[in-house]
């Protein structure tokens, strides 16, 4: 024995004998999990952002009311990977973007939301590359509505 398992064929809907009514079905099905599954990862990616906003804001406090630096964020950074190892995202640099992330958009009532409706890597790549609150809104703006990928894309902010 060779221990390989034979993967099934795929079949399109409908050449397996069903009915023509079972092809819709199946397309429906499709679409309904391709919604859950991208629902899902917007909450999942609003949740992240959150929690990166307030790491950011919990920086920003402590260092203007106990003068956190260099050596205690770097101590963060080693326990929070520690305690929850193969999470990524904790490193020293990633909590620096953090408290940077929260200082760049608290005062901004109409940017603070836009940015947990994309990426953290694509709210980076803008807030370091646009200095202009307007160019900040625009590209977040863009992002939202027209795929995340284009931000990447985009070869004014590459």
């Amino acid at each position: 024995m060779t221990g390989k398992r034979k993967t099934p064929s795929l079949k399109q809907p409908g050449e397996s004998g069903m009915p023509a009514a079972y092809a819709t079905a199946f397309a429906e099905i499709k679409e309904r999990v391709r919604s859950a599954q991208y629902a899902a990862l917007k909450s999942v990616n609003k949740q992240l952002i959150g929690l990166y906003w307030d790491i950011g804001r919990i920086i920003v406090e402590r260092k203007a009311a106990e003068g956190w630096g260099k050596a205690i964020v770097q101590e963060l950074a080693g326990d929070l990977q520690r305690e929850f190892p193969g999470v990524g995202g904790f490193s020293a640099s990633n909590l620096w973007r953090m408290k940077a992330f929260h200082e760049t958009y608290r005062a901004s009532a109409k940017l603070a939301p836009l940015v947990r409706e994309i990426a953290w890597s694509h709210n980076i790549i803008i807030m370091e590359r646009c200095s202009d609150p307007l160019e900040r809104e625009f590209y977040l703006q863009w992002g939202r509505g027209s795929g995340q990928a284009n931000i990447l894309k985009s070869n004014r902010l590459l």
